[in-house]
């Protein structure tokens, strides 16, 4: 099997539902990386963000030849929604993820994985910047008290 393309990718609404920012960082087999940012001409919620966030890096990696992917998101809704798992389908987005599902296909392989908002600062921070937003500020845990 071909080495895969790794793709990390987010989306901002804001407000939300309001202007939409897409982010992703995809790297190449050979470790060259590529960073997407773009803000959306389109209103949207920060689910439709997400989704436009991956349809745009998987555009990108098909025009580069990409066949074999590995792809991250930390929209817990996008990776049910695409996965093999059954769930019911959100209705307002039906036909984006129906949309998004087909891109996948047209790849001899893709793997669909969540990861923690954490893990995922890069694709979050660009899509804040497509919005001329600063990126998040990390929220910093309490230290438990040692007794």
């Amino acid at each position: 099997m071909t080495p895969p393309w790794i793709i990390y990718s987010d989306g901002s609404a804001v407000p939300n539902p309001g202007r939409m920012g897409l982010g992703a960082v995809v790297v190449a087999p050979d470790g060259a990386r590529h960073v997407l940012s773009m803000a959306t001409d389109a209103r949207g919620c920060n689910n439709e963000a997400e989704a436009r966030a991956l349809m745009a890096a998987l555009r990108d990696v098909q025009a580069r030849g990409a066949t074999a992917l590995q792809i991250y998101s930390d929209s817990s809704l996008l990776v049910a929604q695409l996965g093999v798992v059954d769930v019911p389908p959100v209705l307002r987005l039906a036909a984006l993820y129906e949309e998004v599902g087909a891109l996948l296909a047209t790849f001899t392989h893709t793997s669909l994985h969540w990861i923690p908002r954490h893990r995922n600062g890069e694709a979050d921070a660009l899509a804040r910047a497509a919005l001329g937003l600063l990126p998040k500020t990390p929220v910093k845990s309490p230290k438990k008290g040692r007794r």
